[in-house]
């Protein structure tokens, strides 16, 4: 729902903006008010779990998101719509970190592989799944409904925890649980200057003054944020955690894997309708496919990683990805791009599953939050840095219409997958991650 919940906005934006009067800058916003909420908060939520336990976090979460679903729906101005995306963003950021860690406490060894298995193809087959709901709502019920769709979903999820959701008291730590404040402010900023500086970079280019003075601000707030981390009394993270193997290696992967699916999602969205001249509802069910493909992947992926080892399930999807990205780039054709981008699905739907448990697999239970916090901040950097690139290679076509921009988009993702498969197979380590 959380996943889904950006893509199938992204669909409903025109006829957003046309209802509500928006200017394209506040269409932005639309999507980025949400982006920036749930990456900037998302450590923060996944400490919270760890401090206070994931049970409450994930309620919590999950009914501060469903409630700025409900004001979404009801907005009928620009405000009360950005202010329900933010909501929805907090919710999220509780609810994403906190359900994750319950994952990787609940399981262990081969069941927590296939559980982060079925966990990377609910998510990442969401995305896929939201630009088709999101062409079927656009032409029917409307725009609202998109939102109005998430309250009785969670409400059943919520009622449906309740019953089946254990406790998972926060582990004993011999004193009383204190969050850092100060280090949540500071990371929350330099993640949000961060994400922010990446979405001006698509728009306005990489040496604009607004994106080069954000990313200024994110480098100086996370050098003030590592060093609140060393000098604090109860840190909010402990940042040797991203300096170990396993965990450095699975937020790459996931870096690159968000990226490569946001871009295939933003470049096939615009090439489907703008380029191929297809209207939403056929540009949803032409996504249809990758969905499957994506939710195929990371299923098998989940049951192949024992038996193959991370490193080798991870180099090989980066090469599907590349293989299968780098046909569109070849064969500009509707039929072309639907069959190579679903091939490519299927390899990056099995790196969701090779990142979480490379980043996971090893984690002890008091750091499963913060660990799970940070995987899906990556996840949202890589979100971010896929839809700025493609976006900025993708310009001509963009604005001018034409098949040329889109094939270089498509080339430059397939030889960043390439090379991506490079670095894995160096920097994951030999065997797979389990506890």
């Amino acid at each position: 729902m959380l996943i889904l919940d950006v893509t199938v906005v992204a669909v409903a934006l025109p006829q957003m903006g046309v209802d509500l009067g928006l200017s394209r800058e506040a269409v932005t916003w639309v999507v980025a008010a949400y982006t920036l909420t749930f990456g900037g908060l998302m450590l923060l939520g996944g400490r919270s779990a760890d401090l206070f336990g994931a049970r409450p976090v994930v309620y919590a979460g999950l009914s501060v998101f469903t409630a700025g679903s409900l004001m979404a729906g009801l907005a009928d101005n620009g405000g009360l719509l950005l202010t329900g995306r933010v909501a929805q963003g907090l919710g999220a950021a509780m609810l994403s970190p906190a359900a994750l860690s319950v994952v990787v406490r609940l399981f262990s060894g081969d069941e927590r592989n296939r559980a982060l298995g079925i966990w990377s193809a609910l998510g990442g087959g969401g995305a896929a799944v939201g630009v088709l709901l999101g062409g079927l709502i656009t032409a029917g019920p409307g725009w609202p409904w998109v939102f109005f769709l998430n309250i009785p979903v969670g409400l059943v999820v919520l009622f449906g925890l309740l019953r089946v959701l254990p406790p998972l008291p926060p582990p004993p730590t011999g004193h009383r649980p204190t969050l850092d404040v100060v280090g949540a402010l500071l990371v929350t900023a330099a993640t949000g200057s961060a994400i922010y500086a990446l979405t001006v970079a698509g728009e306005q280019g990489w040496v604009s003054a607004p994106t080069l003075v954000t990313t200024a601000a994110a480098l100086v707030l996370y050098l003030l944020f590592g060093w609140r981390q060393r000098t604090a009394a109860s840190p909010l993270m402990d940042l040797g955690l991203l300096a170990r193997r396993p965990v450095g290696a699975g937020v790459f992967v996931i870096l690159i894997a968000t990226a490569l699916m946001v871009a295939v999602f933003f470049l096939g969205t615009f090439y489907f309708q703008q380029s191929a001249g297809h209207g939403p509802l056929t540009t949803g069910l032409l996504f249809l496919p990758i969905a499957v493909a994506t939710m195929t992947g990371a299923n098998l992926g989940g049951r192949l990683i024992a038996r193959l080892g991370a490193r080798t399930l991870g180099a090989a999807g980066m090469v599907v990805a590349a293989i299968g990205l780098l046909v569109p780039a070849l064969w500009p054709t509707t039929l072309a791009t639907t069959i190579g981008v679903s091939f490519g699905a299927f390899g990056i739907g099995a790196l969701f599953v090779v990142a979480s448990a490379t980043a996971l697999g090893q984690v002890e239970a008091h750091e499963a939050g913060i660990a799970s916090g940070l995987l899906s901040t990556f996840h949202e950097f890589g979100a971010s840095i896929g839809v700025a690139t493609v976006s900025s290679i993708a310009a001509v076509s963009l604005a001018a219409g034409g098949d040329t921009g889109y094939q270089q988009a498509f080339g430059f993702a397939a030889v960043a997958a390439l090379v991506a498969a490079g670095v894995s197979a160096l920097a994951i380590p030999r065997q797979p991650s389990t506890p």
